[in-house]
């Protein structure tokens, strides 16, 4: 167990590196985007290539660690994170707004590699300690959520042109990564693991538990994105200055990490579906308040229930999913779900910056409200299934 928590409070601390510097970019993509943009409607195109990057790469890093052991693939995914740092800075040094997508982009695929953080704490607990420790690992963003958008208020006007300076203070944490999972200790599966298929991956989705898990996590994530990534440009088109945004950006993100210290704790205790619905519930609660007004307070409270609520939802859809594959079958379950989420991510990122600056923030919110209701009823229905399930046994 010792060794166990040792895990969990590296990989913990790896999470907390990683949200740093997803935070930074989240607070700055979209401004340095407009501008640099040839048009508005382009802004938060930066921000799709950084999650395009991690769509395309999330499949081939979970087989690449399934070859390599986590250990291994996890420290070589942060050398993408640098280079696309050094790309983001010449950018923004040489004006370059594609320039900027294409660091982004790249960016990206370190993303990938670190969402793996959480499976990795999977990996190394046993059944009793698994949504805890995904659940811990998570909690280390809320680190993240207080550094990163504090750091870019001291390095987004370092260096000339603005926003250099943060894009390159995003290499020194992602170097700290690489330092810190050199002690980590993950077991690497047997050449029998790695070199056994299992079902097929269509046998796999076609499960009802994976699918809501799929579902649950990659809405979640989608409508998350969705309404963070264009609530700084929001906020801007308000009148509020760059320092209140990057404050709701801020907590948006303690939001997003904080509740992860009783998350695996109340999963444990009232089940891993009540606490997915609560997770839906919590989206509505969000968008109600976004709708009912453009004050700062208002759009502090409308992202942190927005983070509570993806916190549950993507915790929940993580511990599902763990329960839907064999050990062989880890790599390709894993990833499809990643894929899934970031493809989600993308079309959600992209869209958000057409909708707030085309038709503004109150549409944004309404086109939210389907795609959580939807979460809802999957949870629901799975809920009822699995009611009757056990009524029958």
């Amino acid at each position: 167990m010792n060794s166990t928590r040792r895990n969990v409070g590296l990989l913990a601390a790896c999470q907390a590196l990683l949200l740093t510097n997803s935070a930074t970019l989240i607070a700055i993509n979209g401004l340095a985007g407009l501008a640099l943009a040839p048009a508005q409607a382009l802004a938060t195109l930066p921000v799709t290539c950084w999650v395009v990057g991690g769509a395309l790469a999330t499949m081939p890093a979970s087989l690449h660690m399934k070859r390599v052991g986590r250990q291994r693939g996890l420290s070589m995914g942060t050398l993408w994170g640098i280079v696309g740092a050094l790309i983001c800075a010449a950018a923004v040094w040489q004006q370059s707004f594609w320039l900027l997508c294409f660091g982004t982009l790249v960016f990206g695929v370190y993303n990938a590699y670190g969402q793996y953080y959480r499976f990795a704490a999977a990996d190394v607990a046993g059944p009793d300690f698994k949504s805890t420790a995904i659940s811990l690992v998570l909690a280390g963003g809320l680190v993240g959520g207080i550094l990163g958008p504090t750091a870019s208020r001291f390095t987004v006007d370092l260096l000339a042109p603005r926003f250099t300076g943060a894009y390159l203070a995003l290499i020194g944490f992602a170097l700290l990564t690489m330092l810190l999972l050199r002690f980590v200790r993950i077991p690497t599966p047997d050449a029998k693991v790695r070199a056994a298929r299992g079902r097929p991956l269509r046998e796999i989705a076609a499960q009802p538990k994976f699918i809501v898990a799929v579902l649950s996590g990659a809405i979640g994530y989608g409508v998350m994105n969705f309404l963070m990534t264009s609530t700084p440009i929001a906020m801007g088109v308000c009148g509020h200055p760059y320092s209140d945004a990057a404050f709701v950006i801020s907590s948006h993100v303690i939001g997003m990490f904080a509740p992860s210290f009783v998350t695996g704790g109340l999963i444990k205790r009232a089940g891993v579906l009540p606490v997915m619905f609560a997770g839906a519930i919590l989206n509505f609660a969000a968008i109600g308040i976004a709708l009912s007004g453009i004050s700062v307070a208002q759009f502090w409270w409308s992202l942190v229930l927005l983070g509570v609520g993806w916190n549950f939802l993507y915790i929940g859809g993580t511990t599902l999913l763990t329960e839907t594959y064999r050990p062989e079958e880890m790599a390709k379950a894993q990833g499809t779900n990643e894929q899934a989420i970031f493809i989600v991510m993308a079309i959600s990122s992209f869209t958000s910056g057409l909708t707030v600056t085309q038709a503004g923030w109150e549409r944004v919110n309404l086109y939210a409200l389907p795609l959580v209701a939807l979460a809802a009823i999957a949870i629901g229905w799975f809920a009822l299934v699995q009611r009757r399930a056990r009524a029958a046994a």
